[in-house]
């Protein structure tokens, strides 16, 4: 039942439909949109050396990623458990009676705010503590450990109050909203409420970068220089209007890399990870952005929320004939909007979700895919695209190679190793590209 905190974060990386080098839709070019942001000029670039697999990192890279699944099975043995015994045990209806202390106020017929707001935070309390341990060491400790995490454990609980804050305002205002059409239309609140998720998820798209992500990282409009000139050059091959192009302190965080392009409309912006610029190439640094970019060009931003939203209407269908199946079966229900319902809700929606999680990451996985290609084409840069992935592999600690089944089943992006190899037989089919590349700057 309860999201980590960490949450927020990965919103905020879902909203740039990336986790890895991010994505969003396309649109007309403004080339001096962000011309006067600022007057600052960037310092000249890091000359680095050729980027290497180090096969230290992979050894921890794999131990890394299996004390990660091994994590996220044991998270889903609790939530399935704490599901479970409210189901079977009939602890569901004793906490609906017990909470019938509370105010009966009924904006509509069926419908008890009050009372399904109590239930909601009883579960909500009840999951936190449970998870907390777990999200604890997996949050805190087991990135420490591995180099990832420069955050003090002040700075840690910090961002997982405003993570657990932000979670608990959406979480409830989604519960509650659900619940009330549940009252309110018991025959379509599954579709309504699927409309309901694309408008909420296109608002958010678009006001993330100036009201959510502010809250965890400081950003920076980025000084002039190579990279912002490259960048601007990008957005304006790729017919990409954009709002700015700014610099994330991601290393108050974390020692990991990333960028993104993030928002819709008047919001869009290209973000880059400071991890990024101080250890990059500007070549790499221009192949990334194109990258994301290649996302605008595609439109993948309303193609993923679109695609989220088909898939979220069929778990919510499958919510209503199962609500409606156990209505009949089991009279302690006193109706689709009774609270107690709440548990068999969340665990028809977790099962449906892991029974698709293959075709959602299998269609990601295309799209980045998609992404790289047009990187590729764009710039012509194999090279950079290769040393990127790379040194991507290595700062991140991401596993080359997973099992084939691992991939399938989990990754929302291609592995590394795939797009290495992606990348390598590019430039075996186009050797003079990075030199073309390189003539036209």
């Amino acid at each position: 039942m309860r999201r980590s905190p960490r949450v927020a974060t990965r919103w905020l990386a879902r909203f740039a439909a990336d986790e890895t080098l991010a994505p969003p839709p396309g649109a007309a070019l403004e080339s001096t949109a962000d011309a006067t942001e600022t007057t600052a000029v960037a310092p000249e670039p890091p000359t680095l050396p050729a980027a290497m697999l180090d096969t230290a990192r992979q050894t921890q890279a794999r131990r890394y990623a299996r004390q990660q699944q091994r994590l996220s099975l044991v998270n889903l043995g609790l939530g399935a458990l704490l599901v479970g015994v409210l189901l079977f045990s009939g602890l569901s209806f004793w906490l609906r009676d017990t909470l019938a202390v509370v105010p009966a106020w009924q904006p509509f017929a069926g419908w008890l705010p009050l009372r399904v707001g109590a239930y909601f935070l009883a579960l909500f309390l009840a999951a936190f503590i449970i998870g907390l341990p777990l999200s604890y060491y997996s949050g805190y400790i087991l990135p420490r450990r591995n180099g990832l995490s420069t955050q003090s454990l002040g700075g840690w609980l910090v961002d997982e109050a405003k993570g657990l804050g932000l979670g608990l305002v959406f979480e409830i205002l989604a519960v509650e909203g659900i619940y009330a059409l549940l009252a309110a239309s018991p025959r379509w609140w599954w579709l309504w409420a699927g409309v309901a998720m694309l408008c909420v998820t296109a608002l958010l798209a678009n006001l993330a970068p100036v009201l959510l992500l502010p809250l965890f990282y400081k950003l920076t409009p980025l000084p002039d220089g190579e990279v912002r000139r490259r960048a601007l050059a990008r957005a304006a091959q790729a017919h990409t209007r954009v709002r700015g192009i700014y610099s994330m302190n991601m290393s108050a965080r974390t020692t990991a890399a990333n960028a993104m392009v993030m928002g819709l409309g008047t919001t869009r912006r290209i973000v880059i990870g400071d991890t990024l610029l101080n250890h990059y190439t500007p070549d790499e640094i221009e192949v990334v952005v194109a990258h994301e970019l290649g996302h605008q060009v595609h439109r993948d931003i309303p193609k993923l929320i679109l695609t989220q939203t088909i898939i979220t209407l069929g778990g919510l269908y499958v919510v209503s004939l199962i609500l409606g199946a156990t209505l009949r079966a089991f009279p302690q229900y006193h109706g689709l909007a009774d609270p107690a319902t709440m548990p068999l809700i969340a665990a028809t929606l977790a099962i449906f979700g892991l029974v698709t999680l293959p075709l959602t990451n299998g269609f990601s996985r295309w799209v980045e895919h998609q992404a790289d290609v047009y990187a590729l084409e764009s710039t012509g840069m194999t090279a950079a695209f290769v040393s990127a992935m790379t040194r991507l592999a290595n700062q991140n600690l991401a596993e080359v190679e997973p099992s084939p089944i691992i991939e399938f089943l989990l990754y929302n992006h291609p592995s590394i190793g795939r797009r290495l190899a992606f990348g390598q037989a590019w430039a075996q089919r186009s050797p003079a590209s990075d030199g073309a590349a390189q003539a036209t700057r």
